[in-house]
């Protein structure tokens, strides 16, 4: 018992540390005009060098070992890039187009993805439980960009493409997870992903093109960002998996958009309505159904491995 009430506070406080963390984005964009293309480049660097100085340290046998041989390389690439560094983005992205609530509600829609991946792999129709929570998905997301009017867009599509975008993302890098997880510890390979997404996105995006001087405050927001919303929002987060399991943590989990939505709407002032407290619910419901609807369900197990 004790095991599990620190295991459902590990990840209460972990998935709390990812909501802050967007809504310290949704700060930076909005009062101290940053930009994505700036921030999460030099945010994704500064973690993975910090979380790889740290495995240098705990796990310095397998830091390196992701690029022994060509095959663990292509896997870490994809995984690194495509998956985790591309997410980052996408998710941050949503949040400078939009606010933190929509950004990290949005890509809660990842388990959909994972879903639908399984059943083409599978070659099989979805089942009735799965029926229902793309039936709650496709609602919640409705009434987050309409309102409830079909006439009406709410949310900037640019914003609900990047959202779906990240989610998408998302079930990348939990399908690639184990052929690069197998081999070393997952630590390492989120290490690995940040510096790389933030070397390329660096050089994708020209950061150092993009004039911009933060203030003293801008500076502590990157390093909140960096400390809370990566390193203590990874380490609470996989230690509360690790003594309560992946279908339990996914649910204390939605502490992330609940912590997102309060700070958007109370501090930053965000509007939010009923209409979207409603579409959350659903999304919510959504969740509980993918991975409670079946025990053997194996492969939903993975949507936990978040990295926002």
């Amino acid at each position: 018992m004790k095991n599990n009430i620190k295991g459902i506070i590990y990840t209460l406080l972990g998935a709390s540390c990812w909501g802050l963390s967007g809504s310290m984005g949704q700060y930076l964009f909005t009062v101290q005009q940053m930009d994505s293309r700036w921030l999460v480049p030099i945010r994704l660097g500064l973690a993975g060098i910090l979380i790889l100085i740290y495995c240098l340290i705990k796990h310095k046998d397998t830091v390196f070992k992701p690029w022994k041989n060509a095959e663990q390389a292509k896997w870490m690439l994809i995984y690194g890039i495509a998956g985790v560094s591309t997410c980052q983005f996408l998710y941050f992205l949503t949040i400078e187009l939009s606010n933190a609530a929509m950004g990290t509600i949005l890509q809660d829609l990842a388990p959909i993805f994972i879903l639908a991946f399984t059943c083409v792999t599978a070659r099989r129709l979805p089942k009735s439980f799965e029926i229902i929570s793309i039936g709650l998905a496709i609602s919640g997301v409705f009434l987050l960009t309409t309102h409830g009017d079909f006439g009406h867009i709410s949310l900037p599509l640019p914003a609900l493409a990047a959202g779906i975008g990240s989610a998408f993302c998302v079930m990348i890098y939990n399908v690639l997870a184990p052929k690069v997880t197998d081999n070393v510890p997952v630590i390492v390979a989120q290490g690995w992903s940040f510096l790389l997404g933030g070397i390329l996105l660096g050089i994708a995006f020209r950061t150092w093109n993009i004039h911009y001087v933060p203030n003293l405050m801008g500076i502590l927001g990157i390093l909140f960002v960096v400390i809370i919303g990566n390193i203590c929002a990874f380490t609470l987060y996989i230690s509360g998996v690790s003594k309560i399991g992946p279908q339990k943590a996914i649910l204390y989990s939605f502490a992330e958009p609940i912590t997102a939505a309060l700070i958007s709407t109370f501090v930053l002032k965000s509007v939010f309505t009923v209409y979207d407290a409603i579409g959350f619910g659903l999304i919510f419901m959504m969740l509980f159904f993918i991975t409670f609807g079946s025990k053997d369900n194996n492969s939903n197990k993975n949507t936990v491995d978040n990295a926002a």
